[in-house]
């Protein structure tokens, strides 16, 4: 069946299936392809709208427009106010991220089994077999030579010079040709994110797929799930449309992301004391090195190095991350002639960057018209390994040959050289001194055995209900140290499973 786009205002929309499943990024769309392939009839509901690569705009602000949720305009408010980055779109945050594929650590499942009674060895074997598969069927491989561009190069150069391991990334993507677009979709559909396999293989089964359609709130018969309602909207005019509701005979899985996922389940009425609590994340910054030589990080793959070398001490990852030029202008100070000179230097020019693996946790709540209100601050310990980072990934720039570093920290100077890298130690711990983003969303819905420090159990479902379970990143208790997209993927497999076999 062909899929369900915006409906006018006046009209009602109704359909049943076996499952209804919220969200079609990682969770959801995993979820709803294992089902499909199972016999069971599901329905996929995405708030944001289908575009097919063709499609996808060629700059960061059509990107921002179009994919992203709500324009990027998500903010976590604490201590400093840093960017929430997910999409809204049909393949949600697959189509905007940049496929990095890392397999679920060993140590997170023992962890979640002695802090939260979930998880075991006994998970990650059906975990790490059910992401040899995803690997498998989304094309798994390493970047190319021909596709990494100089950037990727000089960050595997430095992290050699200095002694420590890092690699080459492994994404989902076939045949990459290193455009520097993943950000903005891939246009050449490459990467290969879920509206262009999962979702299509559930409408090719005979399934329903409704886009420009967020969810309100589940729909209950006593503590049993039975299905979803909203209204359509459309992705231009942000109009209203026609209600919707979809009727599940099994079960509804919620999978709308860290964010929308615990708002929807609040506005549902669910009862349960943690839901939006225990929000985390990796909360990241760039460094841009400069060198002597042109560097064109806008050629090669956006993501192509990565080192985890010391997820476990202090926990941060390092990862290199091509942004544009109109992105470029947000981390440089200045204005007219020098802003100008300043941004001349563009090609000569790397963004590496560090990501913290937090202890840190928020709280999501329900804000105005629904948008998810997201309060967060960064802890003196995450900030301390938050500066640790950003002095490695300084020195790794300075170890592959640039000329200087441009730090973006407020109260230090614009541009530092070789001789002046220990300054970084002396940095701030103050949030508000940096530019920095809130990536790999976590919690808001989190598992563990017990009831009252949880909201889902071991398999997804919700404390307390009937029919109800989530199948993404909000229930994730901790952080990783890595790219949660493929344990996200993996867990939604082995559930998609679990629920064939009850």
């Amino acid at each position: 069946m062909s899929h369900t786009a915006f409906q006018e205002k006046g009209q009602q929309v109704e359909a049943e299936a076996d499952y209804v499943i919220v969200g079609s990024g990682a969770g959801g769309a995993t979820v709803a392809a294992g089902l499909a392939r199972g016999g069971a009839s599901v329905i996929v509901v995405e708030a944001g709208a289908w575009r097919d690569p063709e499609h996808y705009p060629y700059s960061s602000h059509g990107s921002m427009g179009k994919l992203f949720d709500d324009w990027g305009s998500t903010i976590a408010m604490g201590r400093a106010f840093w960017p929430v980055i997910q999409a809204r779109t049909m393949g949600g945050t697959t189509v905007i991220n940049s496929a990095i594929c890392v397999r679920t650590p060993g140590d997170i499942f023992e962890m979640w089994e002695k802090e939260h009674g979930v998880g075991g060895m006994d998970m990650a074997k059906s975990v790490w077999m059910a992401q040899d598969e995803v690997e498998r069927e989304l094309f798994v491989q390493e970047v190319p030579e021909a596709s990494r561009g100089r950037s990727n190069n000089l960050a595997m150069q430095g992290a050699e010079a200095l002694g420590y391991e890092s690699h080459v990334i492994r994404r989902y993507a076939k045949g990459c040709v290193g455009s520097g677009q993943c950000l903005q979709g891939c246009r050449h559909g490459a990467k290969q994110s879920t509206n262009l396999n999962y979702i299509p293989e559930v409408r090719d089964r005979g399934n329903r797929v409704f886009s420009c359609a967020p969810v309100h709130k589940v729909v209950f018969e006593g503590k049993r799930a039975v299905g979803v309602t909203g209204w359509f909207q459309h992705p231009g005019t942000k109009k209203w449309g026609a209600k919707f509701t979809f009727r599940a005979k099994q079960a509804v899985i919620l999978a709308a992301s860290a964010t929308h996922t615990p708002c929807i389940l609040m506005r549902s009425k669910v009862k349960n004391k943690n839901l939006g609590r225990y929000f985390r994340a990796h909360p990241g910054t760039g460094i841009f090195g400069l060198y002597k030589d042109p560097v064109d990080m806008n050629v090669g793959a956006t993501q192509g190095w990565a080192s985890t070398h010391y997820r476990e001490s202090p926990g941060i990852k390092l990862e290199t991350l091509s942004i544009p030029p109109e992105m470029v202008v947000t981390r440089i100070r200045g204005g007219g002639k020098n802003l100008m000179r300043r941004l001349s230097e563009y090609r000569y020019g790397a963004m590496w960057i560090q990501a913290v693996r937090a202890n840190s946790h928020g709280r999501v709540r329900n804000g105005p018209g629904g948008k998810p209100f997201v309060t967060y601050t960064a802890n003196r310990e995450d900030m301390e390994k938050f500066v640790a980072g950003i002095h490695l990934v300084a020195k790794t720039h300075f170890a592959a040959g640039a000329r200087a570093i441009i730090p973006g920290i407020a109260g230090m100077p614009y541009t530092l050289g070789p001789d002046e890298v220990d300054k970084l130690l002396d940095a701030p711990r103050d949030p508000r001194a940096y530019v920095a983003i809130m990536s790999h969303l976590f919690g808001g819905a989190v598992m563990g055995s017990d009831p009252k420090s949880s909201v889902v159990d071991g398999r997804g479902k919700v404390h307390g209900y009937e029919s109800l379970y989530v199948c993404d990143a909000s229930a994730l208790p901790t952080v990783l140290g890595v790219n949660p997209q493929h344990t996200i993927m993996g867990i939604a497999k082995l559930r998609a499973q679990q629920l064939l076999d009850a």
